[in-house]
């Protein structure tokens, strides 16, 4: 959970003025936690702070909102009729492109009128930066502070197909997550990408392996065997935190086989997982990517790609 600054300029950008509304604290029980964040503009919205009646409310109070920046209290039952019985603290604050916060690793602003930072605040950003430990969204004497968001998880994709496109539609809006999508020409991907997806179109998908990092997790289902093939190959010998096959147990087991004939060890050959997602749900593209989805919320790493990192 982050201050995503590159999804607030875009909104800027195509919206023009933009009022980013965020849970700046919480107490006792509420829909969503201090971070979680939506921008409002006139004819829309994106993201979400949860809570229906809440997120209703405050959209519409962010629409007609006057003050550079405003911090309210809401109790969820008494006042919205919620039946969560806690409260939330919501900053709202208004920008456009010539009020858009500087990058950095920390976004700390007054909530109130006065400007002077707090020596609470200066200490707690030279912790930050002698740690290396980003501080968790919150109000402090006067300031709200959020880390910079930013995406802890490289996620790499070889297939824009009906798989490829069920996986890239539900794994796109989670947080924490840069996906790379790859397949073999520009046709092959759908006229619109989700926001934060990278399409690459490359006639030889497969010498984009050794661009992909060291860290990163693959899910390999294009529409070729020979090139889902050569793509584990690759991926093998790049070395990986995470990668998956689609495919039925035959298929894996020839694979098995071909790529202990190109050299690697079986320990290392174990490292992939096939098949991908929660076989109890089936094997509707939609129904994979649901699996994959779920996993990643459930375990921080895909349950079914869990076999540990190759050396």
């Amino acid at each position: 959970m982050g201050f995503d600054l590159d999804a607030l300029a875009r909104a800027v950008a195509e919206h023009g003025r933009v009022v980013r509304v965020v849970i700046a604290a919480t107490h006792g029980s509420a829909p969503r936690e201090a971070g979680a964040a939506m921008l409002v503009w006139d004819s829309g919205q994106s993201g979400t702070i949860g809570g229906g009646t809440l997120e209703h409310e405050l959209a519409r109070a962010a629409r007609a909102q006057t003050v550079p920046r405003r911090l309210t209290r809401h109790a969820l039952g008494p006042e919205l009729g919620q039946c969560c019985g806690g409260a939330v603290e919501v900053l709202s604050e208004v920008y456009d492109s010539a009020t858009l916060p500087d990058g950095g690793p920390v976004i700390a602003r007054p909530v109130g009128e006065a400007d002077a930072m707090p020596l609470s605040i200066r200490r707690l950003l030279a912790a930050t930066r002698s740690k290396g430990a980003a501080p968790e969204p919150q109000v402090l004497d006067g300031w709200m502070v959020e880390p910079l968001a930013a995406s802890s998880r490289q996620v790499w994709i070889w297939g824009a197909g009906h798989v490829g496109r069920a996986l890239v539609g539900v794994l796109a809006p989670l947080p924490g997550l840069a996906i790379t999508w790859v397949d073999t020409a520009p046709e092959r991907f759908p006229e619109t990408v989700p926001e934060g997806v990278r399409p690459l179109p490359a006639s030889d998908p497969a010498r984009l392996v050794p661009h992909a990092p060291t860290d990163a997790h693959h899910l390999i289902l294009t529409y070729s065997h020979a090139l889902d093939l050569e793509l584990c190959h690759q991926i093998l010998t790049r070395g990986f935190a995470r990668a998956g096959l689609i495919g039925s147990a035959t298929k894996w087991a020839r694979f098995r086989k071909r790529l202990a004939a190109l050299g690697h060890p079986p320990a290392r050959i174990d490292a992939v997982a096939c098949p991908i997602g929660d076989p109890a749900l089936g094997k509707h593209p939609q129904a994979i990517a649901v699996g994959v989805a779920a996993a990643l919320l459930k375990d921080g790493v895909p349950q079914h790609l869990q076999k540990g990192k190759t050396a």
